[in-house]
């Protein structure tokens, strides 16, 4: 089962200066992180903004080549998580056909952004990701790293902000 999720922040890592994408359950308070690299995260720190680059990013030709093949994005779900690595899949629908494409997280996360396409995380995922200290560089228990990510409020993501 796939649980619809929406980005809580984007923030810094306080710890280590990486960029972390804080993705939220519509229906709890369950989050999930996922440190991505700053290219990625300035691409959709760009889209959350709404700036417009004077020209097209790699995100942006992603949608632009999926529209102008004629297909449109219906989801992006994060599928898997192994050896601390998570991996997402594109969801396109081309006359009537679903075309199924492998893309990091990140990646999926700044087109579907750009599509205005709902993003999901298979449960086991996001139960596997709350439950994996080891995904955080930090070192904090998954318990301390639940508790400083679900306490954030909107001043301390602005703080941490990119």
């Amino acid at each position: 089962m796939d649980i619809e999720v929406r980005i809580r922040g984007l923030m810094m890592d306080p710890a280590t200066n990486m960029p972390i994408v804080v993705l939220k359950d519509v229906g709890s308070d369950a989050v999930m992180p996922i440190w991505v690299g700053i290219f990625e995260a300035n691409a959709i720190a760009i889209e959350i903004a709404k700036e417009n680059a004077p020209r097209p990013l790699t995100h942006d030709l992603m949608r632009n080549l999926i529209h102008n093949l004629n297909a449109e994005v219906e989801k992006v779900v994060i599928t898997d998580l192994k050896d601390d690595t998570f991996f997402a899949c594109l969801w396109l629908r081309q006359q009537g056909e679903v075309v199924i494409v492998d893309l990091r997280p990140s990646d999926a996360i700044a087109v579907a952004l750009r599509a205005d396409c709902p993003i999901y995380v298979a449960e086991k995922v996001l139960e596997a990701a709350k439950l994996n200290p080891s995904l955080n560089p930090e070192g904090a228990t998954s318990d301390q790293l639940k508790g400083w990510l679900e306490g954030l409020n909107d001043e301390d993501l602005g703080r941490y902000k990119m």
